[in-house]
This record gives structure tokens, sequence and C-alpha cells, in this order.
């Protein structure tokens, strides 16, 4: 993975890392909570020989030498059952040897005639008491057994206390802080390792520039997600939002894409159902309409036509109408729009049994042949490329294809398979648009689609106040004039030429 690529689902995947060490540090808060405190009581030793305070320098350095290594070997008598025994007995304490010496820990260097003694235990009175009464009974142990038990006898070393130990007002154990830390990056890592697998596992399209590489073409647009869009299809053309820049980008984009060619035939599919390829013709076709454009709106998706539904139109003749020969082109053309951005649509009409064949005929050629004449832009909604071998043979007659790519949703193995399937046939893919995408993402940011959109509380109110204008207009026009009869009359249709 490179490291533009790591960059990408760490950025995606940051839910995932804020989660693991949210967990950590509750875990680590858990392992606090559930622990028992402990406290520490220390005391220390000083071992001392005769010899180790003579005026001769060999004598001095050698009962220097015999204090260390009496040193280390006293580290292990502190916690064995001789002393543990002493200690017991004297303070009374409910624990068996075993456990007492846990509880002691003894340490010296090896350079050092010191002894530090740590004392652990539940309560911190207690662990000064046990600390204090090993200060009192090792060195009478030490004396016992450097004389052997003969009091007569002079002990080659001496044990004095140097420490005094207190009553800590603070638990040793847990170490809260650390405890937590240490959650925190467990939780940190997990989060990371987490966010890659989540994006190695997510084999949905999400970055433009792997759309570009898989597609063979540039993202020529961005649209971005809005909710309503789902249902109603149709930007209402007064709607400042993203969504409505980013269509009128695309609009833009594609009216530069050939400069010396520019395509006028143009295919819209997608690789799989559901992934916005009618919403974008239609709103794509709008929106050049609206920019003074003469455009046609083709519904050649036979199987499941949506474009005469979505604009409430008539949906009984269209395509197969007029290359069956039951009807003329000029007859089943309908308009949709007003005089600032009128289009014409074709809708698909009745089902066939042999789309394919059709869609690929000379004859849906020859139709859109007639309609390059007499548009400036032919917009063609067809079948997804996986879901029908529809849309290959129609790619044939069209000057190029827009793939649109569902963000998050179309999969990297079908793009790649929608483009072959294109390619076979000598299709070509004039640009990959996203659609879908979340307005929040940094995508729709780098395209600068969140500068000045979006309502404010000032366009709230001024829509609001508008509303009530309108409805105070309409309620006056109700009372001047009589209400009209219904009427039968069919729907307008376009002229071809």
């Amino acid at each position: 993975m490179e490291l533009r690529e790591l960059g990408l689902v760490l950025r995606r995947g940051w839910w995932l890392i804020l989660a693991g060490i949210v967990l950590g540090v509750g875990g680590g808060g858990a392992i606090c909570f559930l622990m028992t405190p402990t406290y520490e009581s220390t005391t220390q030793f000083f071992v001392a020989t005769p010899n180790s305070t003579d005026s001769n320098n060999n004598s001095a350095l050698q009962g220097g030498v015999f204090s260390q290594q009496r040193a280390q070997s006293y580290t292990r008598l502190l916690s064995g059952p001789d002393m543990t025994s002493r200690v017991i007995d004297r303070l009374g304490l409910p624990m068996s040897n075993e456990d007492l010496a846990e509880n002691i820990e003894a340490t010296a260097d090896l350079q050092s005639v010191l002894i530090d003694v740590t004392v652990t235990d539940e309560s911190a009175t207690r662990a000064q008491a046990i600390a204090e009464t090993i200060g009192l009974e090792f060195p009478d142990l030490v004396e016992e057994l450097e004389t052997a038990g003969r009091p007569e006898l002079s002990a080659p070393v001496a044990v004095l206390v140097t420490g005094q130990p207190e009553v800590s007002d603070e638990w040793a154990s847990p170490q809260v802080l650390l405890i937590l830390l240490i959650g925190a990056g467990v939780g940190l890592v997990l989060g990371f390792g987490a966010a890659i697998a989540r994006g190695q596992l997510d084999r949905s399209v999400k970055d433009p520039a792997e759309a570009g590489e898989l597609g063979g073409a540039a993202v020529i647009g961005t649209i971005v997600r809005d909710a309503s869009l789902s249902k109603r299809h149709v930007l209402a053309e007064d709607l400042r939002s993203a969504t409505g820049e980013s269509f009128r980008q695309l609009r833009n984009n594609l009216q530069f894409l050939s400069v010396d060619e520019p395509p006028k035939v143009i295919m819209i599919s997608s690789s799989l159902p559901s992934e916005g390829k009618t919403t974008t013709a239609i709103n794509l076709g709008l929106a050049l309409a609206r920019a003074g454009r003469k455009v046609v709106i083709v519904d050649a998706d036979l199987r499941a036509p949506r474009v005469s539904s979505y604009l409430d139109l008539v949906e009984g003749a269209g395509v197969t109408s007029v290359l069956s020969g039951a009807a003329e082109l000029e007859d089943v053309l309908q308009r949709y729009g007003d005089a600032d951005g009128e289009c014409a649509v074709l809708a698909a009409g009745p089902t066939p049994p042999n789309p394919s064949e059709l869609l690929a005929s000379g004859n849906m050629g020859a139709m859109l042949g007639t309609l390059r004449d007499a548009y400036d832009y032919v917009i063609v909604d067809s079948a997804p490329l996986l879901a029908a071998a529809d849309s290959t043979g129609l790619a044939t007659h069209a000057d190029g294809v827009l793939l649109t790519v569902q963000f998050g949703r179309t999969r990297k193995d079908e793009l790649r398979r929608a483009v072959d399937a294109l390619q076979r046939v000598g299709g070509r893919v004039l640009g990959i648009v996203f659609n879908s995408v979340p307005p929040r993402s940094d995508l729709v940011k780098s395209f600068g689609y969140a500068y000045g959109y979006g309502a404010t509380a000032g366009d709230k109110k001024s829509k609001k106040a508008k509303k009530h204008a309108k409805a105070d207009t309409d309620r006056k026009a109700d009372t001047a004039a009589p209400a009209s009869e219904p009427s039968d009359r069919a729907p307008e249709t376009a002229d071809v030429g």
C-alpha cells in the first residue's frame, strides 16, 4: 500500500482509530477499577565490617569487598522463611511465609553495601509495620547466623538501619496514568490495524484517481449526495446547493471535453443498477438545456425504463415504437421544462422481446443520427453494462460513454469489467461521474462545491417569506377567478427539427 493510499485509508477509518483509543482507555480504566490498591513502605540497611573502618588501606579495601559480598547474600535472607516467620510471629499476621515473601523485595547494587527493602501490602499501615519489624529483626538474624548461635563470638559484619519506613498516603499500584496510557497505545495500534484491514477489505471505489485509472478516463463530475434527490430525481432550476452546482460543473466539463470534435450523442451507463445513471442523465440534460443548448433525453434502458416516470411524462410510446415502425419520431417526442430550460424527451416505449438486437440495429443508429442533426446534445440513458448486453451494442452508435460510479458502492472489479465490456466493442469512455459523494468529504472540498452553497438562516427566512407571499397570491387568485375544468388534452410533443 502506497503512502497516499495509506493516508486515505486512515482518514476514512478515523472513527475506528478513535474507537480503539476509547476502548483502550476504557479497558485500562476497568483494569484499574478491578485491581486492589496496594501501598509501599521502604527501609534501608548498611552492611559494615570492623575492617572497613580500619586506617589500613588494605584492610579497609578487604572489608569493603567483604561487605559488598555479604550485602548480595543478605538480599535473599530478607525474604526467606527465617525472616518472614519472625515478622509474622511478632506482628501476628494472618498470612503464610510464602505470602509475606511475595510482598518483600530486597535489592543491593554490586558495588554497594546498601540494601534497599520495599514492602508491599493492601494496607499502608501494615506495610509500614512490616518494614519496621524487618528493621528490628534482620540485624539480630544476621548476628545469629554469622556467630552460629554462639553469643560469646563477635560477628564479622554489622547491619545498621539507615532508613526508617513511613506510612504512605498514596497507593503504589495500580499506576492509573501508566495503565491508561498503555491502554490508549494498545487501542491506537488496534484502531490503526482495523482501519487498514477495513481499507484492504473494502473493494468499493472512493478515490477519483483510482476510478480514473480503472475507467481509463478522468473523473469529470462529482455529484454531491442529496437525500431528497433519490425521491424526486430532478433538481429545481433555482436550487442553490452543492448538488446543483456539481451538475453545472459536469455540464461545463462536458462541453469542453473535446473542443475539435465535441461529443453529441452521449450514452450514460453504469456497472450495475442503482448507481445513479438515470438521475445523472436527466439532470445533465436539464443543465445543458438551461445553458441554452438544444437537448433530447433518450430512455434506452428498455428493460427497466425510468426517465418518463421520473419526469411524469407519458410512457406508452417511445424508442421501441419508432424502431418497430409503429410511430414516427416526431410524434412520440415530448417536451419537459419551461422556456428557460426546455428539453425533448423520448421515452422507452413498450418492452420488446429482444432489447439487445433492437438497440444494436441499424435502425437505432439511424434514429440517433436524426436526433444528432436536430439537437446539440443527445443524452442516452442505457441499461447497466454488467446487468445486460443491451448497452454494449448501443455504445457503438454513441460518440462516447459517461460511466457513473456511486461513491462507496461501485466495486473496483465491477468498474473494470464494465470498461472491458465497452472496449471489446470499441466503445469510448468519455469520463467518470462520481455519484452520491458525502457533502463533507475531502473530495467535495477539493472540487470547491462547499464554497458559498447551502441554505443560511437568511435564505431560510427569505424562502419562508416567499412561500407565504405565494400562498397569499394563490388565495387571491382563487377568489378572483373561477376554477377551470380539467383538460383532456394529450401532452405537447416536440418537433425533431
